[in-house]
């Protein structure tokens, strides 16, 4: 059986004047794990960064050649935004890493950065941005009260 790897939990870490953060433990461990490396971007639909294992990022690429024409306006802009904008990141010794001033403006953190886990991505906020996205989530969601199909493609009941 193969072993799935989520990235879990909210976390908030320091951030030096070096821009130096952190990743979370549960973090450093997936990515040591899959021997891959931490891919970060900026957001192209909320002011924070986009992190995910490098891996992740090819299987995105494959799905953006596959979904849209190789010359089309659409795939250039994804691919510019995305891939342009993407940065490789290894964590040094003590599990930190150092965010580019780009991601750290566009998320605008200074001094704290909080860690959301989304599955097989992971976000990068400001603390009170974070806070405000987190309230507007659970305001919709409550509003909406999704319901999943969880288990029924797998046989479950």
């Amino acid at each position: 059986m193969r072993k799935t790897f989520l990235f879990m939990d909210t976390v908030s870490n320091k951030v030096d004047a070096k821009g130096r953060v952190s990743l979370p433990a549960d973090y450093r461990a997936i990515v040591k794990e899959l021997n891959s490396e931490i891919v970060c971007y900026r957001s192209l639909t909320a002011p924070c960064i986009e992190g995910c294992t490098e891996d992740l990022l090819e299987k995105l690429a494959a799905e953006i050649e596959d979904s849209t024409d190789f010359f089309s306006q659409t795939q250039d802009d994804l691919t510019n935004l995305i891939f342009g904008d993407a940065k490789r990141f290894t964590f040094d010794s003590t599990g930190r890493i150092v965010l580019t001033d780009k991601l750290l403006t566009h998320a605008g953190i200074t001094d704290t950065a909080v860690f959301v886990g989304k599955g097989r991505k992971f976000q990068i906020w400001n603390p009170e941005n974070w806070a405000k996205e987190e309230a507007r989530i659970r305001t919709e969601v409550m509003k909406k009260r999704p319901v999943l199909n969880a288990g029924k493609n797998s046989g479950g009941d």
